[in-house]
């Protein structure tokens, strides 16, 4: 099952779980109106031996029976509507509520810094921004857990147990597995979760209160009344949380074998997360925060009951990943915790000054160059394997240090982002850094200016994982803030009265950042609309691609068009490629062309959206050639409809850096054949 069939499965299954809450809504109100006739029932006179509950009785109380159902159903969407709205800010609203602590990009902790790298190695490889990471103080146990709308608004978090407990490749596994949440699509799934149950949960809390509220109170003259109505809303909410937690274990459990196996694609060592499920078995430590909300959402969970598990038993889940397991072993596993835990606390104290040592004497270097492997992308695409990890590490590693702390810096993270738009044009970046001075202040174009100076030339293949670094920083600048650097950007892209493939990139994406983080949840993965009723929008996307690959040479763009329309098997290919290209043009307005194009394909269904893609890449590697500011383009038009392209396979070592040009400036200098 690939990322598309994982989003339409998605889907399918947000549409399950509103029937399963619709239905669950049903019962509750009819028990409550049950309740409510009982009550009403007990003073109505009647001959003995006759029943209460007649026609006559029910035609009698119509309006009371309505305004019961009406009542509840306003406290159940008024409870789901009040939580929905709380978790708007996604998922670091989740973490926060729980305790979570941000852990910060430039962090000097060696627990942390781990922790970091891990994500922002999964994401890179993924083509994904980089999560926010939460590490939550308070719990001692191993846990984790991914949460928010979308991957632009998503935030993992771990226990300090796991910081501490789990050894790098369980980490690892265990942040691989959320990953696997994020890209199967089940994390919108399980925010909507919250928001939902709620409403059924605080028809118990109402009665709790009530009933406490008497109990403390001295006038009892009415008591019968409000104790009987705080009954019967406890009784109903407990049957609306017995609903619930079922509708939770029918959604969950199987969800966890898969992200499990995508934590295995994703390393290609079973040990890591095997480790790390014998470690929870053995510790049994449970989370101290109240997880009845979360629950379907963590790493692992205790279970109320086999038909209640959000989570399948741990031994099972270790057992599909390593056959062989008995579950006696566990006791092994939790005296050898027990035995390491000394060392294992020296050992990261000199690790720690080992990394500090190792850091003041790193130099910076680059990397070699990337290569597209057009066979094994879609295949890849929510599904990274060790290759796409281990290249993500490298260009993390490989990252000039300058740079590299400035991204991870809320203090200078912006101007990273800056400083991947000023041009060599020394006219041109004159102008440029007026206007950030004129807009952020001095202070700002000092230290775009110092970034420059430390590293006046960044290598094509950094510099989308460097803006995928900095994007973090900007969930937490205030929101005129984020409006003010968009319109900033969008001066410095026209500056020189072009925009090139990489300054439209990097414009699209953070357009579309800032656009999810507005609303994230909104921010949907996919949609409904069909290719065929948008083919023109999906040419229009085509024949843009074939001009920025094969600049000056018209035969070789409509060659690649034609091939792009053939995989979507576009009837009379060769005259729709005419037509696109025609309308694209050779001029300098592609970009509102292909800004329009998104708008309309960003709703597509997810086989249409997988169609799509194939059909660009179809497009860019015609010929057998494809130059760095295609592969920018293709990851900006994937990122704006929302698939995330992971990275494509590293070369040899010895292989020259593909398509490295000057930040901001337009056309490639090389072409890097298709691997």
């Amino acid at each position: 099952m690939n990322f598309f069939e994982h989003q339409d499965r998605a889907q399918r299954r947000t549409r399950g779980l509103l029937v399963l809450f619709a239905l669950a809504v049903l019962a509750i109100v009819l028990v409550m109106n049950a309740i409510v006739l009982v009550l009403l029932g007990q003073g109505e006179p009647v001959a003995q031996g006759e029943p209460w509950l007649t026609r006559d009785f029910l035609a009698g109380n119509v309006d009371v029976m309505v305004w019961t159902s009406v009542l509840t159903l306003g406290l159940i969407g008024l409870g789901s509507l009040y939580r929905t709205i709380g978790l708007r800010d996604g998922g670091g609203a989740v973490a926060r509520e729980l305790g979570g602590t941000r852990v910060d990009g430039d962090t000097r902790d060696p627990l942390r810094r781990r922790l970091v790298n891990v994500v922002e190695e999964i994401a890179i490889a993924s083509g994904v921004p980089v999560p926010e990471i939460y590490v939550l103080e308070q719990e001692s146990g191993i846990n984790a857990f991914a949460a928010g709308y979308s991957p632009d608004d998503a935030a993992i978090a771990v226990t300090r147990g796991a910081l501490e407990q789990l050894d790098r490749d369980e980490l690892q596994g265990v942040v691989a597995h959320e990953f696997g949440h994020i890209l199967n699509g089940d994390m919108r799934l399980n925010i909507r979760l919250m928001g939902m149950l709620f409403g059924i949960l605080l028809l118990a809390l109402i009665g709790q209160r009530m009933l406490l509220a008497m109990r403390l109170s001295r006038n009892n003259r009415n008591a019968g009344g409000i104790v009987a109505a705080g009954v019967a809303l406890m009784v109903v909410g407990y049957i609306g949380l017995f609903f619930g937690r079922w509708i939770r274990a029918s959604v969950s459990r199987q969800r966890e074998y898969l992200a499990d196996a995508s934590a295995v694609q994703f390393t290609r060592q079973p040990a890591g997360i095997a480790g790390a499920l014998k470690k929870i078995g053995a510790s049994q430590g449970a989370m101290r925060a109240d997880t009845e909300e979360v629950g379907h959402m963590l790493f692992a969970s205790g279970a109320l009951g086999q038909m209640f598990a959000t989570h399948p038993p741990l031994v099972p889940r270790i057992q599909a990943i390593e056959p062989g397991f008995q579950e006696d072993e566990l006791a092994t596993i939790r005296q050898r915790m027990e035995e390491d835990a000394q060392a294992r606390r020296a050992e990261r104290e000199a690790q720690a000054e080992a990394e500090a040592a190792a850091r003041e004497a790193a130099p910076a270097h680059g990397p070699g160059g990337l290569l597209l492997d057009p066979t094994r992308l879609v295949d890849q695409i929510g599904d990274p394997g060790l290759a796409q990890i281990l290249g993500a590490g490298l260009l993390v590693a490989s990252m000039p240090g300058p740079l590299e702390r400035a991204a991870h810096s809320d203090a200078w993270g912006v101007e990273v982002l800056l400083y991947l738009l000023i041009s060599p044009d020394q006219d041109v970046r004159d102008a440029q850094l007026l206007q950030i001075a004129k807009v952020r202040g001095g202070e700002s174009e000092t230290r775009v200016r110092n970034l420059l100076d430390a590293v006046p030339e960044l290598q094509a293949d950094l510099r989308i994982p460097l803006l995928e670094m900095s994007f973090p920083v900007l969930r937490h600048r205030p929101r005129e803030e984020r409006l003010a650097l968009e319109g900033l950007i969008a001066e410095l892209i026209r500056a020189d009265g072009r925009v090139s493939p990489f300054e439209y990139a990097t414009g699209l994406l953070l357009r579309r950042q800032l656009r999810d983080l507005e609303q994230p949840d909104r921010a949907r993965p996919s949609g409904r609309a069909k290719l065929a009723r948008n083919i023109e929008p999906a040419q229009d996307v085509l024949a843009i691609l074939a001009r920025h690959g094969h600049p000056g040479d018209a035969v070789a763009a409509r060659a690649a068009v034609v091939a792009g329309l053939t995989s979507l098997t576009v009837e009379d290919a060769e005259a729709a490629a005419d037509q696109a290209l025609s309308r694209v043009g050779d001029g300098g307005a592609w970009h509102q062309v292909l800004d329009t194009a998104l708008e309309a394909l960003d709703g597509l269904r997810p086989a249409d959206k997988q169609a799509l893609i194939n059909a660009m890449l179809a497009t860019i590697t015609h010929g057998g050639q494809t130059v760095i500011g295609e592969v920018e383009l293709l990851r900006a038009i994937a990122g704006a409809l929302h698939v995330p392209l992971p990275l494509a396979e590293l070369p040899a070592a010895d292989a020259p850096p593909a398509g490295a040009v000057e930040p901001g400036s337009g056309s490639p200098s090389s072409t890097t054949p298709v691997g």
